[in-house]
């Protein structure tokens, strides 16, 4: 396993897609994008099961990139860490299921050798999709509808940056990190994400339309700080995609990065606001 590895020059990490991979990526949206919604609605363990799988694959293509010693140990180990919060989670034992994730990034330090570091932000990043995406789903109120307007943010954030930096440019967000991002990529980005949430927080009758359109525009920073940092990661070991798992995406860490720190910064948000009980209210309802 490499994780699909694709040594590319320093210079340039992101290229500008051809048409054909455009179609791919409109392709893949399309299977994935009713896979997971559809994940949502039902909740409980095929919910469970769907995000365990994205990050397990998630843990893969990290390890594939940071590539430490002993890597099929690491893999493992941070395998069984996320099968086992996701198991604890379902059965009521969140608390013992976070004891998992300190015992997994021990776990990643002891195996890894020389990228213990790398290894143990692995079972973090990993570990944060998976529990924080399950916390907001447990509510029975609002789980849904949490989990939707984050794909609102996430994905309109996505496309409105991909095409209006293209289209308009602009001053670069970040060169050193992510060459062909731009300013006016991130604020179109931020602009419609607002827009979909408060249209989604309509949908699900959801009130406050002022706050629900702040929170947007706090989780589309994230999601974008996301992306920059997957972007920061494959630029400091030098590949284009994190895998190839994904036709026209690349790997699931190209296609989740912004969700893995809007997610988590939604279930921060909501279980401080709402408590464990009623994370996703906490998050919607103000």
């Amino acid at each position: 396993m490499n994780g699909g590895k694709q040594s590319i020059p320093l210079t340039d990490t992101t290229s500008t897609p051809s048409a054909r991979n455009l179609w791919l990526r409109v392709a893949s949206a399309a299977v994935l994008a009713p896979l997971a919604i559809a994940a949502a609605w039902i909740g409980g363990w095929p919910f469970t099961v769907f995000w365990g799988i994205a990050a397990i694959a998630v843990w893969w293509e990290w390890i594939g990139l940071v590539e430490p010693s002993g890597r099929n140990v690491v893999l493992a180990t941070g395998v069984c860490a996320l099968m086992l919060q996701g198991i604890l989670f379902e059965t009521g034992q969140l608390s013992i299921a976070l004891m998992i994730v300190a015992l997994g990034v021990l776990a990643g330090i002891v195996t890894a050798g020389q990228r213990a570091a790398p290894a143990a932000i692995g079972v973090i990043y990993a570990s944060s999709l998976l529990l924080a995406s399950l916390i907001l789903r447990s509510d029975v109120a609002y789980g849904f509808a949490a989990i939707v307007f984050l794909f609102a943010i996430v994905w309109s954030t996505d496309i409105a940056a991909f095409f209006a930096g293209r289209a308009l440019g602009g001053p670069k967000l970040a060169p050193s990190i992510s060459p062909k991002k731009t300013w006016s990529g991130a604020i179109a980005g931020l602009l419609l994400a607002i827009a979909g949430a408060i249209g989604i927080a309509g949908l699900f009758s959801i009130g406050n339309p002022i706050m629900i359109g702040v929170v947007a525009a706090v989780l589309s920073v994230f999601s974008q700080l996301g992306d920059l940092f997957e972007s920061g990661l494959k630029r400091r070991f030098e590949v284009k995609d994190a895998s190839a798992l994904i036709p026209g995406h690349g790997g699931v860490m190209d296609r989740l990065d912004g969700f893995i720190f809007a997610v988590a910064a939604a279930a921060i948000i909501g279980v401080a606001r709402g408590g464990l009980d009623n994370p996703a209210a906490g998050l919607l309802i103000w």
